[in-house]
């Protein structure tokens, strides 16, 4: 008796339900890239490179995207604490003046007392730790918001920066150190170039790149980076569950105080000598630059890799109008509208990660 074959069975199609989880584990994983707090940034970023590409033929030479990454690094070395201190929910408006306040201290003491240049570096790392534990100490037990506490700060550094200059060197600047013992190995290590493909490469992109792995790693694989977070979202409930916040926000302060010294010696040893009425103004930069990589100012939200990249348009703008030729006074406008174009960004980003 003769068998007929059954019919191959045809594959069913996948179930509504196993559909809709596939479209909703896609949706999630886009919610995921979005919620990052650096993607607005990268975004601006990408088209403010393409932009000066196309206008700037100059801007896409070896040479002047290590000019581009040099001024970065020098602003990006202190954006990265800035950005941590922000996260944390605190400002620091003396970290511009800290900066020259550092420079200042290593190259005084160091000339003024004939030592080794290595003594003076020494005593204006301790002398900006100090500052931003002092800063963190007044916030913790005063309570007043960390915007008067550092102005005071920013003015009386402001203050003391000319006048002990003024009393010690009969100038406004430091004497030249370039003849001391031990400037030659600083230098190495604060200012030295890189040769890289025949291109010069300042030390401080390579220090820059360096700061920020280990921000990002303290930030997403460290309990301080959960107690920065945590305080910067709510001091009260961290507080309530445990996080030592006194240790946090002047800890923050410090890491602050530790980027000004290390942009100071790099400051210093890059032209063996400081004025004293440098770095006022330049706090706004370093926040500028936190905020366009996606940090808030109510804080609790940001990223290490955010402000790496804040850093990066800062330098592609300021050496963008040069390359294109255009009037530089045109700088603070420029930054200005990517400042507002990366805040709009980074809001829109934050919009489409949290819409059903």
């Amino acid at each position: 008796m003769a068998h007929t074959a059954a019919p191959a069975a045809t594959p069913s199609p996948p179930a509504p339900a196993a559909q809709a989880d596939r479209r909703t584990a896609e949706r999630s994983l886009l919610r995921r890239v979005l919620a990052r707090p650096e993607i607005g940034a990268l975004i601006a970023a990408i088209g403010v490179y393409l932009f000066f590409f196309a206008v700037a033929p100059s801007f896409r030479e070896a040479g002047s995207l290590a000019t581009v990454l040099y001024q970065a690094s020098v602003m990006g070395i202190m954006a990265l604490p800035v950005a941590l201190l922000m996260i944390g929910g605190e400002f620091d408006l003396s970290a511009g003046v800290a900066v020259t306040t550092s420079a200042l201290t290593a190259s005084m003491f160091a000339f003024q007392l004939s030592m080794n240049v290595w003594v003076g570096v020494i005593v204006a790392l301790v002398v900006s730790l100090a500052i931003g534990a002092l800063n963190g100490y007044m916030l913790v037990k005063t309570g007043l918001p960390s915007f008067l506490i550092t102005l005071a700060t920013f003015l009386m550094l402001q203050g003391a920066n000319l006048a002990v200059t003024k009393i010690f060197t009969g100038n406004v600047a430091t004497d030249d150190i370039s003849d001391m013992d031990g400037f030659s190995q600083a230098k190495k290590i604060f200012a030295s170039d890189i040769t890289i493909g025949g291109v010069d490469v300042k030390i401080t992109v390579f220090w820059w790149l360096a700061f920020a792995a280990l921000a990002t790693w303290v930030l997403l694989r460290t309990k301080f980076g959960n107690w920065t977070f945590a305080v910067g979202g709510n001091k009260d409930s961290a507080r309530a569950v445990g996080v030592p916040v006194t240790f946090t926000k002047i800890a923050l302060f410090m890491a602050v105080g530790f980027g000004a010294w290390f942009t100071g010696m790099h400051l210093l040893f890059s032209f063996n000598t400081v004025q004293s009425g440098e770095g006022v103004g330049n706090e706004f930069l370093y926040i500028i630059a936190a905020v366009i990589g996606g940090c808030l100012l109510t804080g609790g939200y940001g990223s290490a890799v955010g402000a790496v990249i804040g850093a990066f348009i800062f330098g592609m703008v300021s050496q963008g109008i040069v390359y294109a030729n255009w009037n530089p006074d045109w700088f603070k406008f420029f930054l200005g509208v990517m400042l507002l174009v990366a805040t709009l960004v980074n809001l829109w980003v934050r919009h489409q990660a949290t819409r059903r």
